[in-house]
């Protein structure tokens, strides 16, 4: 029952003016202004709690964090565009919108199993098992870095669906594979490692990004591993050692070439320093014996006839002499009487002897 406050104004009033000796009289209980206008007040504040309940109930809004893109669903039918990263509104029961992974992503084929954990942008599957060109079996191992385009995104989940990359990347790679190690025999695969990693990642590129809307982007793909069967790496094995040692010998002939090499230059050099010492010492025999007849030439032209009478006096005037001291003394003469040869001491037994053998 709503308090009537008029009453109590009235009874107050009165009992003021009838008494003096009213003075200890107290009002009753007066209500505070802010309940006399919460019955106004109270639709607005429910009014708000209800919208706030609703906010958090529906969730109209909803944030898309960096490396993934929105796809918005209006009735079911996907939007063209994707929704970038940032805080997007919706609204709830009409709109829905599907979050997808832009990341860069891994695609492993591998003999062995390797455990990813709870890592979703890391997929493994088994080694590509295929038939070289005469038929024997190769696995091949490899790991595939791509990435779902965003732009493209909306096509790509509308055509394709979650399982988008066992649609497009896995089936690609297995065909790019198997066509181009297919063409090789076991035996060429290692050598040619680097020209068959080139061909499978140029093949898997083209392939996947000409794609309508090109639905995904190839960042890498690298050749982990060729396994070849058992009786193809004795072989490889076999021929690497002939060839090992086909190169051991080639290095051991051209070692000992360069040696006769070595030894016939430093033959040919020693000759020809000997030659050339030789010639030297003929050149001066030559030069001495060419002064010595220009001397003999310069001597005979000195050699007049009244020279060689006044030597020829000179030269008896000392036999003579020598006969004075010697009178036994042999001498022998010149045809022409000319200088003596030798004069010898007839005394001396032992050199008369040598004179007369």
């Amino acid at each position: 029952m709503p308090i009537d406050n008029d009453y109590f104004k009235n009874r107050q009033q009165n009992n003021s003016g009838g008494s003096n000796g009213g003075g200890n009289y107290q009002p009753p209980f007066e209500t505070p202004e802010f309940f006399k206008n919460f019955g106004k007040k109270a639709g607005m504040l429910y009014l708000v709690i209800i919208i706030i309940g609703a906010l958090f109930l529906f969730k109209p809004f909803m944030t898309i964090e960096s490396g993934n893109v929105g796809i918005k669903q209006t009735l079911g039918k996907y939007d063209d565009q994707p929704l970038n990263p940032g805080f997007h509104f919706i609204l709830p029961g009409y709109q829905k919108v599907t979050v997808v992974d832009t990341k860069v992503r891994l695609m492993n084929f591998a003999t062995i199993e390797t455990s990813t954990g709870f890592d979703q942008s890391i997929r493994s599957n088994p080694a590509i098992n295929i038939l070289d060109a005469r038929g024997l079996p190769v696995s091949i191992e490899l790991t595939v870095q791509y990435r779902l385009t965003a732009p493209g995104a909306p096509a790509t989940i509308a055509t394709w669906g979650s399982a988008w990359e066992d649609k497009i990347v896995n089936p690609v790679v297995r065909n790019i594979v198997r066509n181009v190690v297919g063409g090789f025999n076991a035996e060429e695969l290692p050598t040619k490692r680097n020209e068959i990693a080139t061909m499978i990642e140029n093949g898997i590129r083209s392939q996947i990004e000409s794609l309508e809307g090109k639905p995904v982007s190839i960042e890498s793909v690298q050749l982990r591993e060729i396994v070849l069967p058992a009786k193809i790496k004795e072989q490889i094995e076999r021929v690497q050692i002939a060839n090992q040692e086909s190169e051991r010998v080639r290095y051991e002939v051209l070692r000992a070439k360069q040696e006769a090499e070595k030894r016939a230059a430093l033959a040919n050099g020693e000759a020809e320093a000997k030659r050339i010492e030789a010639q030297g010492r003929a050149d001066a025999v030559t030069i001495e014996a060419k002064a010595q007849a220009a001397a003999n030439k310069e001597i005979a032209l000195s050699l007049t006839q009244n020279l060689l009478q006044m030597q020829q006096i000179e030269v008896q005037g000392k036999f003579n002499e020598a006969l004075r001291e010697n009178k036994d003394a042999k001498i022998f003469l010149t045809p022409g009487g000319s200088t003596p040869n030798i004069w010898i001491d007839s005394k001396d037994k032992i050199r008369d002897t040598s004179v007369n053998q």
